[in-house]
Parts: C-alpha cells; structure tokens; sequence
C-alpha cells in the first residue's frame, strides 16, 4: 500500500478506536487498536515495512519529549533521587535478572537476546501507570515515583536495548568498552539535549523581543525540537537521542513558566497541538503492532521447533518475571523508607501488587522490539526473532489485559485507564478522581469536580442573566437561559451513573407529563371556545402527543433507533407534507399556532403549580434543576411565540451579546471564589478558565463575521 494512503488508514483507525472506547469503556484504547489493526491486516493484507531510523526519529522523540514536558516539576525536584535509582538501577536489574531468569526458562533463546528482550519490556507507559496509580489510591510519594520511573526508564530501557542488541548481533560483548559507552553516549546525550533546547530557547527569546512572535510560527517550532534535537545527538554527537529528547523536555518545561505570563496563548495553542501529535502517534504505534502481529506470530505458530500454547507459556512466564521484580522492588523500596522513617506507612504487598500490576507496557516497546534486525553480523539469521517479537507483543497486550482485568478487583472500583493513545480530554476522568462530597476533618470546604465546578459557574451566569432580565431583552434572555440549562443538564447526567440517573430521569418525565396534559386541556379548551380553529388545534395537540412519545422513547430505549422510532420520523414528515398542502392561508395557521403555543405554554406552568400544590406530592422530591429548566423552557415558548415582536435582529443579536458578556464575567468570578475558598485546584481553576476563554474568543469571533457582513 502506497505510504499516503497507509498514513490516511491509520489516522482513520485511531479516530475510529477512540470512537469504539467510548461504548467499550472497560477496555483500553491501545488494546482496541492493536485489535483494529490485526483485523486490517488480516482482511485487508495490509504491511508496514519499518526501519529502525525512521522510526525511532518520528515516534519515539516526540512522544519521550511531550512526557519529559509533562511531568510535575515538584515531584521531580523531591523524588529526584528515587526516581533515578530506579529508572537505573531497576531498569538494570530487570534487564540483568530478567534476562537471565528467560535465559533459564526458556532456553532456546540465547541470553544476550534474553538481555535485550528484557530491557526493551523494562520501560513502562507513563500516562497509563500515572491514570492507573490515581485511580487506586497509592500513596503519593509511590505514585510519583512509579510515574517519574516511567519517564526515566524509556532511555534507560533502550539504551540497555541497544547494547545487548549489539552483543546478539556481534557475538561479542567487552565489559569495559560497554560502560565507557553507555557513560559515553549517556553523559553526552545529556549535554547534547539540555544546551540545543537552551540555544532553541535563546532563538525564541530573541525572536519575540524582535517582534517575530506569531503563534503558528512557534508551535511548528517547539513541534520540530524533539526531532532536531534526537537528528543532532545521534549523526552528530553519536550519543543517546532518547537521552537528549528527555532532558530537553524537562527542561523546556522547567522554564516555561514565563511564557504562561508573557504568552498565555501560545501555550495554550502548543499543548492542544502535542494532544493531538502524540494522540496520533501513540495510536498508530499500536496499529503497527496489530498490523505485525500476524507477520510476528506466523513463524511461530508454523514453525516446526515451537508450539504455539507453549509460545503463548511463554508469554505468560516472561510477564511474571518482570511482574515479581516489579513488585518485589517497590515492597523492598517501602521496607527501606519505613525503616528510615517509622513515621510513614509500613510495607504493603498490596500497595507493591498494584504498583506492579499499574507497570503496563507500551509504545515505547513496540517501538523498540521492532527495530531487531533480520541477520546478525554472521549473515545468519537472528535467533529467535520471530518468538521474540511473540513475547514482547504478548507481554504488552497481557499487561493491558491484567491492568483492566485485575487492578478494578484488587481496588473494588472502575479505575481511569488512560494510555498516551487515548482521547486527549481523557483526563477529566483522573481529574474528577480523589474527591469528596462532605468537609474534610481539616475543616475546609469540599473539593469540586470538574464538571461540579462547572455545573457551579453555569449557575452564576444564569442568576446573573435574571438579574439583568428586562421586559425589553426577556427574549434574549431566555434563549441564553435555556442554552445554559442545556449545559448543566448535560453535564448532571454525564456526571451520575445509571442507578443514580435512574430516580433523576424519572422525576422529570413526571412533571413533563404533567406540562403535556395542561397544554393539552388547554389547547382543547380553545378549540371548544372556538378561540382557535379546528385544524390549527389539531396540529398542536399532534405535537403534543410526538413529544410526548419522544420523552417516553428517550426515557426506555437503550441502544439504535427501533423500527417504530423510525416509523414514528416518516408519519412526521407525511404530517409535514399533508399540513403543506393543506387549504387556506398558511400565514394565518402559522399565527393561530403561535397563539396557542403562549396559551399552553402558560398553562403548562399553571398545570405545574398546581401539581405541586397537591397534598399527596412532596415538592422536595423532585430535582429543583428539572423543575426549573422546564419553567424556563415554556417561558421561552411563550416569548418566541409573541406576535408583536417589534425588536430587529440586529438588536436581538446585541441584547444576546450583551447578556452573555455580562454571563462570563460572573463565571470568571465564580472561578475565582471557588479557587481562594479552596474548593477547586489550580489545575482545574486553569481548565475553567480555559473553557471561559473559548466561549470568549467564541463570541468575540461571531462579532467579526457579523462586523464584516
């Protein structure tokens, strides 16, 4: 397949696995596309011919870059010690052990490649051990130590990789010229990475002083670094480029926090355009391994020397081993802190199991185990490749596997799964993890939500339109009423689950109901006083009795649309043509229905009082937001459907305009009294405010297009 139709295919399939993680939530996006592109490969016959320069260059800089450019700067600085020790010393223990221990194990497979299948499955997914460790409840200083060790641990892990790649292909291996490179390539590596990101900083810097600040310019520019910098250290330096692109990440986001001041937008454009690079890379890695996996295994399965279950043992032995070092490590780090200081927790083997089980591997691996060469230096062909490339593709898809299997038992809840190739508003998941609905014993106010805080907001802005609501702008302010209630609405039903949706949802079919009827009475009365014609009354009440079944439908379907759904939408549309070519004056049927639309629109809201007024009704029962959502949705009725609408569209427009700047300033404040009170983080205080911005830039956009028309 041509290489533009290939890139085109794979973009397709990672927009289409994040569309099926939607409706498969217990399984990890990377895990549907390694499914999607097994099943491309099989169906289609489709093949990526990699090649090791390449494909470092393209997928590994940039993704190891965006993770040194993300990690906290805090926990960095105080685990520093921690984190290195075991993005080294662990790494080289599971390479060393590991590879022995598969040696032993599995004999057929030599233990230089032993070493080296060991070191490229020691790097773990950072993005997924970080959404997983929140989501059980680790103790910080383990969550941000396994987090910190996920970053360090690609460019250990690799550079591990290449040695003892080197020895399986080579035949040799000289111990004293072996650690005079890896200090080699390390230390320079290093040095490489921090001075070009201090010299591309520099450039910038002197760029924007010279009035060279567009935004496009420089988010090209910060896209480029990773892979100048990785170019650079390798052909240049013949250093470590992994090495390069991590330093150079932490640093750049060590020094960013001017830019957050001096150009609050360009940031903001650089990490939604990182999202979205490393969305696509991270999801076309695993693609490419779904796509491998049949060229990976069918030497395997037919060939004569393996049996296929015990290759699948095999897997399954492999992921052990490195599982019992993982976990042994972290209980032996615990033991040695407690015994330090008595005053933190004592080891837990569950706490060690679950930071074990969080390890999961991922597209750094992928990358990796694809670059081992066909032949060794000899010409022969390498050993075992094929069940090499076997174990690691099923060690990645088992860690996955048992990451979503096992880790929601050991934690008796559904647990945030996120991997760099899921979804990049993924994150309101973990960022909606940890809080609670009642006062802490510290005495401070509860902590919101995301979606709590903005359901907050959205209050402030719809109390701020009352307040500025006039007889002149009551159209205006209605229409952005019920926009806002829309929001809450929306946001109160994704918040909740189905049994706490359930009672919710029943409540507001109740008082629907009860608005329908009143219309319904009066809408016959009308016709009985002959206040309205027949037909007009007819068409109205034919309305009425659709809503009504579009309330019921939505209220009980679960799943497609049903076949009397479907045929419910074609007696509308012959409704629609018969009423088109109905006698008489069209004008005067379109005034007759608005008239009776303000009738049952107010006497819906009568029928509503009086419901609650009963004696047999318990008014708190209800929700207080569905209650007055629907008041506010037939008092729009009522003002859409006046007749002497003697305000232009124009001045509608700038009533709307003004409301809603009046609307956002209350949400900003409201941003600002949740963040001094407590009640929100500077990260989602940052993402409000975010939000705030859009719809501003928003409005401010609309003015534009309307200036210029």
């Amino acid at each position: 397949m041509p290489i533009i139709e290939l890139v085109i295919l794979l973009a397709c399939l990672v927009l289409l696995s994040n569309v099926l993680s939607h409706y498969l939530v217990a399984i990890p996006v990377s895990l549907i596309q390694v499914g999607l592109g097994l099943g491309v490969a099989l169906l289609l016959n489709v093949q990526v011919k990699l090649q090791t320069d390449w494909f470092m260059l393209v997928f590994i800089a940039p993704m190891l870059y965006n993770d040194g450019r993300e990690f906290p700067k805090q926990e960095l600085w105080e685990l520093r010690g921690a984190i290195f020790a075991n993005a080294i010393v662990l790494v080289f223990i599971t390479t060393i052990l590991g590879g022995f221990l598969i040696h032993v194990l599995i004999p057929t497979i030599p233990l230089a490649v032993g070493i080296a299948l060991a070191a490229i499955l020691s790097p773990t997914d950072p993005i997924a051990v970080q959404s997983i460790s929140e989501g059980v409840k680790l103790p910080k200083e383990i969550l941000h130590l396994v987090s910190g060790e996920s970053l360090i641990n690609d460019a250990s892990g690799l550079i591990g990789f290449k040695y003892a790649l080197a020895a399986a292909v080579t035949g040799t291996f000289v111990l004293g010229e072996a650690v005079g490179d890896f200090f080699y390539i390390s230390l320079v590596g290093l040095a490489v990475g921090l001075a070009l990101i201090t010299i591309i900083q520099l450039i910038r810097d002197v760029l924007r002083r010279e009035g060279i600040n567009d935004i496009v310019f420089n988010v090209v520019l910060q896209i480029l670094t990773p892979f100048a910098i990785y170019f650079i250290a390798e052909e240049w330096f013949h250093a470590s480029g992994v090495v390069a692109v991590v330093a150079a990440g932490v640093l750049s986001h060590l020094q960013n926090s001017h830019e957050s001041e001096d150009a609050p937008e360009l940031r903001l454009v650089t990490e939604r355009v990182w999202n979205v690079v490393v969305y696509l890379l991270n999801g076309i890695v695993f693609l490419i391994l779904g796509i491998e996996l049949p060229a990976a295994t069918q030497a395997t399965i037919k060939g004569a020397h393996t049996n296929t279950f015990h290759a699948v043992f095999d897997v399954l032995i492999v992921w052990g081993i490195l599982l019992l070092i993982r976990v042994a490590w972290t209980y032996a780090y615990m033991l040695f802190n407690w015994l330090r200081h008595h005053k933190k927790a004592k080891p837990s083997l569950r706490i060690a199991a679950l930071s074990g089980l969080s390890g999961v591997r991922g597209a750094i691996t992928m990358a990796g185990v694809f670059t081992i060469p066909t032949v060794v230096a000899s010409g022969k062909a390498f050993p075992e490749r094929a069940l090499v490339l076997f174990i690691a593709a099923g060690v990645i898809i088992v860690s996955l596997v048992a990451a979503a299997a096992i880790l929601p038992l050991m934690a008796a809840k559904s647990l945030p799964f996120v991997t760099r190739g899921s979804s990049p508003d993924e994150d309101d998941a973990v960022l909606a993890e940890g809080t609670d609905d009642g006062d802490d014993s510290s005495g401070q106010l509860p902590q919101l939500t995301y979606k709590q805080a903005r359901i907050y907001i959205l209050q402030l802005a719809i109390q701020n339109i009352e307040e500025h609501r006039r007889p002149a702008n009551q159209r205006a302010a209605y229409d952005l009423i019920l926009d806002q209630q829309f929001q809450i609405r929306r946001l109160e039903v994704a918040s909740q689950t189905a049994d706490e949706l359930a009672p919710m949802l029943t409540d507001e079919l109740e008082l629907r109901l009860v608005a329908l009827n009143g219309e319904r009475a009066a809408v016959r009365e009308m016709i009985a006083n002959k206040q309205t014609s027949k037909l007009a009354g007819q068409v109205y009440l034919r309305r009425v009795d659709r809503r009504e079944q579009r309330f019921l439908q939505a209220t009980h379907r679960q799943g497609l649309p049903t076949l009397r759904s479907l045929r419910l939408l074609l007696t509308r549309a012959m409704q629609g043509i018969r009423l088109w070519l109905a006698p008489g004056d069209s004008e005067e049927l379109r005034v007759a229905l608005l008239d009776i639309q303000r009738e049952a629109s107010k006497a819906a809201i009568k029928a509503l009082s009086q419901y609650l007024k009963q004696a047999n009704v318990d008014e708190q029962q209800f929700d207080r937001q569905a209650l007055y959502h629907l008041i506010v949705h037939y008092r729009n009725r009522i003002e859409n459907a006046k007749n002497d609408h003697t305000l232009s569209r124009d001045d509608y427009e700038q009533q709307l305009h003004g409301l809603r700047i009046k609307s956002l300033g209350a949400e900003r404040a409201g941003v600002q009294h949740l963040l001094e009170s407590g009640q929100i983080s500077l990260r989602t205080a940052a993402k409000l405010r975010q939000f705030i911005n859009y719809s501003e830039n928003l409005l401010m956009l609309n003015d534009i297009e309307a200036d210029e028309d």
